[in-house]
């Protein structure tokens, strides 16, 4: 794909995604709309029209699995390997930019990030100094509450009445205040601290932010209905100055909010940054018809979204109708799948063609015992 073929490869809402490159751009990807295709591209096209030097672009994603794959992406449309890029996950580039000044935050370049197990251990040490009975308040518990608030940016010292806590008789705050206090003395931080110490440090040092909106000219984020308050606040900040921003996401798809994920990031973005453009992705090479349609009649109950009515962009899009079926249990639910898989089998379909999606990963063990009984290998 190297040389300039590459724009060719896209339909004209991918491409005018990729082509408006100054101001804000929201790029609203349904599933299966190639947004991963358009977010590499709009990367490359960066560099190949010389727009940026591949260190002046930040690039986010979520997993280094994606962040992996955007840099073979962008390295093959370059026709060369691509080196010096400020491509990775949030706490990965946090965690790079913090090397640099951790000393603002009373930290050395040379500090420690700890895993869960040891964050729970120095909790516990904080806990128990205070006298608390960890028999009653769990450390589990309290370290939820802290992640919590760095999620939504907030030090011990942010922490309003109103984002307070009774865990702990209400001590939940200087408790923070001193676990916080612990890792300092250690020269350690935990997972959440990448991200808040960067965001303490742009907004209480402008001349460390204004340095950084100078070098990354152009933003590219992944998966920005995922993204919390606090990577919600670094990311304008590093944007104030410039607004060179391109945010992909989907309000249909924002399935993290147990974790932190704020949907609301993706619904004000043309409140956030006005005169934004707004592209929508809305060609599906994954899906069939009958499941495109199936999809958005149950989607468009949902409240709080921006809207977009994703297309079949198959040749062979028209497929099988959807069909729901009411059973009694679970089992009951694993007997008609098997018989199904059986029937489909000997109307000469291999099994490898062949999948059980579920919702969440306890509901499979029904379909496995029904499996075994019938003798269908599976993976």
């Amino acid at each position: 794909m190297a040389g300039d073929d590459y724009l060719a490869r896209l339909n004209p809402e991918q491409r005018e995604a990729v082509e408006t490159l100054d101001g804000p751009v929201l790029i609203l990807a349904g599933a299966g709309t190639g947004k991963t295709r358009v977010l590499t591209t709009r990367f490359a096209h960066l560099l190949k029209t010389g727009r940026a030097w591949p260190g002046q672009v930040l690039a986010v994603t979520f997993t280094n699995k994606a962040a992996r794959e955007m840099r073979e992406r962008v390295s093959a449309i370059l026709g060369q390997p691509a080196e010096g890029l400020w491509l990775g996950t949030f706490h990965s580039l946090c965690a790079r930019m913090l090397r640099r000044h951790a000393e603002l935050v009373g930290l050395t370049s040379a500090f420690t990030i700890l895993d869960t197990d040891d964050q729970m251990r120095l909790l516990k040490q904080v806990m128990d100094a205070a006298g608390v009975d960890l028999k009653r308040w769990p450390a589990q518990g309290l370290m939820a509450q802290i992640q919590r608030w760095k999620d939504r940016g907030l030090t011990a010292e942010r922490v309003t009445p109103a984002e307070d806590t009774d865990y702990a008789g209400g001590r939940a705050r200087p408790l923070y205040a001193a676990y916080q206090s612990r890792l300092r003395d250690l020269n350690c931080c935990d997972f959440g601290d990448l991200m808040l110490h960067m965001t303490e440090v742009f907004r209480g040092h402008p001349a460390v932010l204004a340095d950084w909106n100078r070098r990354l000219r152009y933003i590219l984020v992944d998966e920005y209905q995922d993204t919390n308050l606090v990577q919600y606040y670094w990311l304008r900040l590093l944007a104030q100055s410039h607004r060179n921003i391109c945010c992909v996401g989907d309000d249909d798809q924002s399935i993290y909010s147990w974790r932190g994920a704020e949907i609301e990031n993706i619904l004000r973005f043309e409140k956030d940054f006005p005169n934004a453009k707004v592209v929508r992705l809305e060609s599906n090479y994954r899906s069939t018809k009958p499941i495109l349609a199936a999809a958005a009649h149950l989607i468009a109950h949902n409240n709080g979204r921006l809207g977009k009515t994703l297309r079949a962009g198959r040749k062979d899009a028209e497929g099988d109708k959807v069909r729901v079926v009411s059973l009694w249990d679970s089992e009951e639910e694993a007997r008609m799948v098997g018989e199904r898989i059986e029937a489909a089998r000997r109307a000469g379909h291999k099994l490898a063609e062949i999948a059980i999606l579920v919702r969440a990963g306890f509901q499979t063990r029904a379909f496995e015992e029904r499996l075994i009984v019938l003798g269908l290998p599976y993976r």
